[in-house]
């Protein structure tokens, strides 16, 4: 038997338990993991509520991100042997598979390893924010140095993700953050420019930074109202990604300034990089080479332990944080 986290209802963090389960062998093209950590993010969040992509299947699992020990392998699988420090991608369904408990299988083609200079917790806070910024910046809008990338909800460990891959390829991030208690974290965690937008003029600012050309990617989980304002600091031909919907309010496109600028505005998820395997290996790659060097360092706001999953996901949804929020088990 082992412990793992399930749901029997849509509703808030209290709806998550920890129950013993049997966990069977890994079946063909299967992994079985001995977790040490879990890293949470806001897809998690929205599927416990119904919000996401695809609605729960009761009981439902939960959980995209774990690192830990290679406990069994399934018929076919290659390049992966027990006792293998491993760490999980999302890209699976998650009425498929949930990482959050103490004994897990997953798909082997999520499985990762990582370089051994990591910590469990930080091996555990690493491929979804960094192949989901990767996917964007480098792989479809291919960043480049000298370029602006604008980043709102930029605290979050994606934000920070691309505020490090921009860092990484000589760009310049900038980060949007609503309040100013964030913005000294922000610097510090690498942004070259950091706008309080409820402080301050969005677009006059972006334009300033630019020196009046714009910024060629936004990269912008949120969408709603800002969007409009983003589009009036862009450089002709440049691109916004929708990643997001955070904001609750409807997101206008103002349709001149798009055709008369030639701007693309495109929905993005990371599952356009895990389902093609050329590109999830150039996105692995590229991620643990940044890993490697220096360049690329997973930021953690807080540790949680696995009994203190409920507690994990409420200061999810508190909007505090700067950085990872990881679970150790």
């Amino acid at each position: 038997m082992a412990r793992v986290v399930r749901f029997h209802e849509i509703g808030g963090p209290e709806v998550l338990k920890i129950e013993q389960v049997e966990v069977p062998p890994p079946g063909k093209g299967e992994v079985q993991i001995s977790v040490r950590a879990l890293g949470l993010n806001r897809a998690e969040s929205m599927f416990r509520r119904g919000q996401y992509l695809e609605q729960p299947r009761l009981p439902a699992r939960n959980g995209y991100e774990a690192a830990g020990t290679v406990a069994a392998v399934g018929e076919g699988v290659e390049g992966i042997k027990v006792g293998d420090a491993v760490s999980t991608i999302p890209a699976f369904s998650l009425n498929e598979y949930g990482v959050y408990g103490d004994l897990v299988n997953v798909p082997a083609h999520a499985v990762a390893h990582h370089p051994a200079s990591l910590s469990w917790e930080e091996a555990a806070a690493i491929w979804m924010q960094y192949l989901t910024a990767y996917g964007a910046l480098i792989d479809i809008a291919g960043l480049k140095a000298g370029e602006t990338v604008v980043i709102p909800a930029a605290s979050s460990s994606v934000g920070l993700a691309a505020i490090q891959i921009a860092n990484r390829v000589g760009a310049t991030p900038v980060a949007l953050t609503r309040g100013n208690s964030k913005r000294q974290a922000l610097l510090g965690a690498g942004a070259t420019h950091v706008i309080v937008t409820d402080e301050q003029d969005l677009a006059k600012e972006i334009l300033g930074i630019t020196g009046g050309k714009g910024a060629r990617v936004v990269f912008d989980p949120v969408g709603g109202p800002t969007v409009a304002t983003l589009v009036k600091a862009m450089t002709p031909f440049g691109i916004l990604f929708l990643y997001g919907a955070l904001s609750p309010e409807p997101t206008p496109v103002p349709v001149l300034e798009v055709v008369g600028n030639s701007l693309t505005i495109r929905g993005y998820i990371l599952s356009e990089i895990t389902t093609d395997p050329a590109r999830m290996d150039r996105g692995k790659r590229f991620v643990n080479e940044g890993l490697a060097d220096g360049s690329l360092k997973p930021i953690i706001a807080k540790i949680f332990r696995f009994e203190e999953i409920v507690e994990a996901h409420r200061y999810l949804e508190s909007n505090q944080q700067v950085g990872k929020i990881v679970v150790t088990v």
